[in-house]
């Protein structure tokens, strides 16, 4: 293996580089065309069983599960496709791409994300970041579980975290301590989260939105110490 990197930046998708929001108002409007009221209600009753169970988003799979009593195959074909080609590069914040290419210049960008194993990464392929960050994509189950593989696979002297979820950031640094700088975009539901003030440890930096960091250097992040 190369030797480790000096800084290497994760960075969340949804919610943090997309608006994922959008996406979920956009096919909640194209379920009930498609099923009516009550059937978009059951999928996403489906939807929220699925994610408690298995601890993240699983889109396709709450639409199995409505198949199982619903016999609209046409509905539903329509349905998987309106989320299998769904045009996510739209869906990017403005500035997004340039932040990635920002950042990378200071250190080495990976996109850090929760989710399914065949939705969360053709999103990440069609939003165009998947070539953005060069390949360099890790979907977990839970990410602040999987720390020590993050490390293995890309070792460096300090990290930076962004991510959308003040608690998810909280949980991470508790692990990894001053060896993690935690960005807060304020973006997305989670922002408005009436918990997040009393989130501890708070996040090390707190933006508007990702464009923000277009004007941040390695002295704003405090990461001088690390060398970099």
């Amino acid at each position: 293996m190369a030797d480790p990197a000096k800084l290497v930046f994760m960075i969340d998708v949804d919610n943090t580089l997309l608006d994922n929001d959008r996406f979920f108002a956009e096919l909640t409007a194209r379920l009930d065309r498609l099923f009516g009221e009550a059937e978009c209600q059951r999928y996403w009753r489906l939807y929220e069983n699925r994610r408690e169970t298995l601890g993240y988003a699983d889109y396709l799979g709450a639409l199995q599960d409505l198949r199982l009593e619903n016999n609209d195959e046409a509905a539903l074909l329509q349905a998987s496709e309106f989320m299998l080609d769904y045009p996510f590069a739209d869906l990017l914040y403005p500035d997004a791409l340039a932040v990635v290419d920002h950042l990378g210049r200071m250190g080495t960008t990976i996109v850090l994300s929760d989710g399914d194993i065949v939705f969360q990464p053709r999103k990440i392929r069609r939003s165009g970041l998947w070539d953005a960050f060069g390949g360099r994509v890790l979907v977990y189950v839970h990410k602040e579980r999987m720390l020590d593989d993050i490390e293995r696979r890309f070792p460096a002297t300090r990290y930076v975290m962004v991510d959308d979820k003040a608690r998810l950031l909280a949980a991470m640094k508790l692990q990894l301590g001053d060896r993690l700088t935690t960005i807060f975009p304020r973006q997305g539901h989670y922002a408005l989260d009436s918990v997040v003030a009393d989130v501890a440890p708070a996040p090390d930096v707190a933006v508007r939105h990702i464009g923000e960091l277009l004007g941040f250097s390695v002295q704003d992040l405090n990461l001088s110490k690390a060398g970099v």
